[in-house]
């Protein structure tokens, strides 16, 4: 049954490496979904987790070609749902409902689709619990908290037939949509090998100690599908990245993805045969921060590509000049990308083409915002609407958020992985025993 599945995901993601005009063309067509929503019908949706991305949804929201209605702004923290309801307010004349529970989303049934920003250890049981209450998904990177999750949210997606983007967003790229159809016509000959690497300057956090709740913060839906414990200061902010697993996938799964992905679709592989990992916690050593904050990873496939992962998550070094891109090398030359655009070089490392791409997306900042959210979320309510095609869709995007979890898993059993690159799985059974996490009674996703 799982092989049949992990099967299915294969065939999707090489499927999906033609390109249209935004993106990977799914194996689901727009066309089955248009019959779940008129083409001209208002699409009313609600925003799970308020944080640092929901604002990037607000331009596809308002936009009035978009014919979008906001119905829901929902955060376990008070002052965050009353912030982003001053927020929209400066773009929209109505006002919609602010509530801390994100069943009362899914019970109303006027809504059509959700966008889920929460923190990682929500997004795919969220993602469940939308799709099985009738509603599409746009739920952002990563898409799952570990390998079984993969699994659930492309199986929940298969069962209800929503329309499920994951917030990938530089798969809406222009520039990159058409420098990658060009690599995959040979445009630097036979590709064997990317770098993508993240550079950042990340603080000093502080060590979590045992503190009350905050005023406004519902703690226990906060941790909704992690197992009950303890309030400590200051996990229910940002900082929950890098305060153990239970509700975070490290940097890996927070920046990552997104190289990642680009490197896989570029080079056209799906699954690895092979991951190792060098990492650990080399700055403020004393600090609260638990996991790596420096991670070299290879992922080797079996037709001899390879991937590089490069990431510093608090040493601002900035060794390739950026500080988060791609760089794709073939025989005959080499094409460096990043959400700016990119640049062709010929084998000798002469400049053939540079691209200036018109988004204004930041590369390092923590808010949501620019061009390409927005071109990723016009996309998802096209697709609902049966007018387009997923650019992300998350049958494709899982795959790549496999390699996270790859590297992830082996940092924390500290040796290399051997993969079956036909089923995803772990050869390795002290491997195989962190694909799947514990969950608090009643909240684990199961069809």
């Amino acid at each position: 049954m799982k092989s049949n599945r992990r099967t299915f995901i294969k065939k999707a993601s090489t499927g999906a490496i033609g390109i249209a005009a935004f993106g990977a063309i799914p194996s689901i067509s727009a066309k089955s979904y248009s019959k779940i929503l008129g083409a001209n019908d208002r699409i009313h949706v609600g925003i799970q987790g308020l944080g640092r991305r929901w604002g990037g949804f607000i331009e596809p929201i308002t936009q009035k070609d978009s014919n979008v209605e906001l119905v829901y702004l929902c955060d376990v923290m008070q002052s965050q749902r009353e912030k982003a309801a001053q927020t929209f307010a400066k773009k929209a004349s109505y006002k919609p409902h602010l509530v801390n529970d994100f069943r009362k989303v899914l019970d109303d049934k006027k809504v059509d689709a959700v966008f889920i920003a929460t923190p990682d250890h929500w997004h795919t049981p969220g993602a469940c619990m939308a799709m099985e209450a009738g509603k599409h998904v746009y739920v952002e990177k990563p898409c799952s908290h570990n390998p079984h999750e993969n699994e659930i949210i492309v199986d929940f997606q298969k069962k209800y037939n929503k329309v499920v983007q994951m917030g990938n967003q530089q798969r809406s790229s222009i520039e990159t949509n058409h420098i990658i159809r060009e690599i995959h016509n040979g445009i630097i000959g036979q590709t064997y090998k990317a770098i993508a690497f993240y550079i950042n300057s990340r603080g000093e956090v502080p060590v979590p100690k045992k503190a009350s709740i905050p005023d406004g913060l519902d703690w226990d839906l906060f941790q909704g599908p992690s197992p009950r414990k303890e309030y400590q200061y200051n996990t229910w902010d940002y900082n929950w990245h890098w305060y153990g697993w239970d509700f975070g996938t490290a940097e890996m799964g927070n920046n990552a993805t997104h190289e990642l992905d680009i490197a896989r679709w570029a080079l056209d592989v799906n699954y690895p045969v092979y991951t190792d990992v060098l990492a650990g916690k080399y700055q403020f050593v004393e600090d609260g921060w638990s996991m790596y904050d420096t991670m070299e990873a290879n992922f080797k496939f079996s037709n001899g590509k390879l991937i590089q992962w490069d990431g510093s998550s608090r040493n601002g070094y900035n060794k390739y000049g950026k500080g988060r891109g791609t760089i794709v090398y073939g025989d005959k030359g080499s094409v460096f990308l990043d959400r700016s655009g990119y640049t062709l070089y010929d084998r000798k490392g002469k400049v053939i083409e540079d691209s200036q791409s018109t988004s204004k997306e930041s590369g390092l900042a923590l808010g949501g915002g620019g061009n390409l959210t927005t071109r990723h979320g016009i996309n998802f309510f096209q697709t609902i609407r049966g007018k387009s095609k997923l650019t992300s869709s998350i049958e494709v995007g899982a795959v790549s958020q496999m390699l996270t979890h790859y590297a992830n898993i082996a940092y924390r059993v500290s040796k290399p992985l051997q993969i079956d690159d036909k089923t995803g799985e772990i050869k390795d059974q002290e491997a195989m025993a962190l694909w799947k996490r514990t969950y608090e009674p009643g909240w684990e996703p199961k069809l």
